[in-house]
């Protein structure tokens, strides 16, 4: 679990995809991440805000460099996304489930990026029930990331 730990040391994240939705899981990733003492930056070109916070266009375009980011896109976006980080200096990336493309995974192993993926980062950001139960079980069966 060493690469999940050196993610979430990171304090500056930014949530690639942020929905427009108050009902959408990325919305509420942002949020959370906010509440549990993350400086977390929300990136989507399609929002000027949200909860009265400047959303960004891409992660080149945030005030200062986050240390990591949440991709939370469909997959034929990801590659895209993980390139963008990648140029933008970000070392940390987590592909959230559902957003996952080889390709993408592949471009972060080569350019030594620690990149997770197919797991929900809630799980492991001081989670809650139910993340935290999630959690045991996947760690009972031997599937938690290395």
């Amino acid at each position: 679990m060493s690469s999940v730990n050196d993610f979430l040391d990171q304090r500056t994240l930014a949530v690639v995809g942020v929905s427009r939705s108050e009902k959408k899981f990325s919305r509420r990733l942002y949020r959370t991440l906010k509440k549990r003492g993350y400086n977390v930056f929300a990136v989507n070109p399609n929002m000027d805000s949200i909860d009265g916070e400047i959303c960004y266009e891409n992660l080149q375009s945030l005030p200062q460099k986050a240390d990591g980011a949440v991709i939370v896109v469909p997959p034929d976006q990801t590659n895209k996304v993980v390139r963008d980080a990648v140029e933008a200096g970000v070392k940390h990336i987590w592909i959230q489930q559902g957003a996952e493309s080889k390709e993408a995974i592949d471009y972060c192993t080569e350019n030594q990026i620690n990149v997770i993926h197919d797991q929900c980062v809630l799980m492991f950001a001081e989670p809650s029930f139910p993340h935290s139960f999630h959690r045991c079980v996947l760690k009972v069966f031997g599937k938690l990331p290395k």
